[in-house]
C-alpha cells in the first residue's frame, strides 16, 4: 500500500459509541474497496465480542500480546493473532490482560510509542488502520494517539458528554505538542442524536459554537437506534445486520465523508510537493 491513514476513535467518556463507529466506519472503508485493520485498544474488548469473538480472554494472540513482545524486544511473527470478518476487515482482538499493560508501561522505555512501534511494522499492508480506544485518558489511550494520524471524536447528543470534551482536547493538544506534532482532529461525530428532541438541537447547537470554528463538525449525525445496539450481539456491522436502515445510510454517508476528506489531504499533500 503507498499510504495508510491511523485514525483514533477517541473520547474519555464511555457510551457515546466509540465501538459501534469504529466498526462500522472501517467495515464502511472495506465496502469501499479499502484494507481496514481494526485495533481493540480497550480491555474490555468491546470490538473484538461485536465483530463475533465473545469469548476474548481464550484468544492466544491479543494487542497486550504483541505491545507486551515490543516491550521486551522480542522476535515474533508481526501479522500472527490478526482475525479476519467475514465483512472484510482485519482485527487486533483485546482481552482483559491490556488492563496490566498501563502499569508495563510506566516503567517500559519510549513507553508512549510502544503501539506506534508495532503498527509502524505492519501498516503498510492497510490503507486504513482504526483504533478503538478506551474510555479513559491514561496510557493505552496516549499509545494510540501517538500512534495516530489523526482523532476522530464521537459525542453523544447530550448537554454533559459534549462539555466533557473540553478535557480531551487538552490531552490531544498535550500529545500532539510533546509526543506527535503532526496529530490533528479530523472532526467531531454527533452520535445516538433524536433530532426530535431540543436537547439534541441544544447540544449541536453548542458544539458548532464552542468548537465550528476550530474544528470540523462532521454533517453526518448517527441517530439513536435499538438495531445499531443490537449488532454487537450478531457480530455483524450494521449494514449487514440491518442494511435499509437510517443509522446504516447514516454510517454510510459518515464513510463517504472521511474518504473524502482522505481524497483533499491526498491532494493538497500532492500539490505541495
Amino acid at each position: 500500500m503507498p499510504s495508510c491513514k491511523v485514525i483514533a476513535i477517541c473520547n474519555q467518556k464511555g457510551g457515546v459509541t466509540k465501538t459501534t463507529t469504529t466498526a462500522n466506519l472501517g467495515i464502511g472503508l472495506a465496502m469501499q474497496g479499502k484494507k481496514v485493520l481494526l485495533v481493540d485498544a480497550d480491555p474490555q474488548g468491546d470490538l473484538t465480542t461485536a465483530l463475533g469473538w465473545p469469548d476474548n480472554e481464550s484468544l492466544p494472540v491479543t494487542l497486550s500480546t504483541v505491545m507486551d513482545k515490543i516491550i521486551h524486544d522480542e522476535e515474533f511473527e508481526h501479522f500472527c493473532g490478526i482475525l479476519h470478518h467475514a465483512e472484510g476487515v482485519d482485527l487486533l482482538p483485546s482481552s482483559i490482560e491490556l488492563s496490566g499493560m498501563e502499569m508495563t508501561l510506566v516503567n517500559a522505555m519510549s513507553r508512549e510509542f510502544t503501539l506506534k512501534e508495532y503498527l509502524d511494522r505492519i501498516k503498510h499492508e492497510y490503507d486504513y488502520v482504526i483504533i478503538d480506544c478506551m474510555p479513559s485518558l491514561g496510557m493505552i489511550t496516549v499509545n494510540a494517539l501517538a500512534a495516530a494520524d489523526s482523532v476522530i471524536v464521537p459525542v453523544q447528543a447530550q448537554y454533559l458528554p459534549a462539555k466533557g470534551m473540553t478535557q480531551l482536547m487538552r490531552t490531544i493538544g498535550k500529545v500532539k505538542k510533546q509526543i506527535n506534532p503532526a496529530l490533528k482532529v479530523d472532526g467531531v461525530l454527533l452520535t445516538l442524536a433524536d433530532m426530535r428532541t431540543n436537547l439534541a438541537k441544544t447540544t449541536a447547537d453548542i458544539l458548532r459554537k464552542q468548537y465550528g470554528n476550530v474544528l470540523k463538525i462532521y454533517k453526518t449525525q448517527i441517530p439513536v437506534a435499538v438495531k445499531a445496539a443490537e449488532t454487537s450481539a450478531a457480530g455483524q456491522s450494521i449494514y449487514a445486520y440491518d442494511k435499509g436502515s437510517k443509522v446504516a445510510q447514516a454510517y454510510a454517508d459518515f464513510t463517504k465523508e472521511v474518504l473524502a476528506d482522505g481524497e483533499r489531504i491526498k491532494t493538497k499533500s500532492a500539490v505541495s510537493r
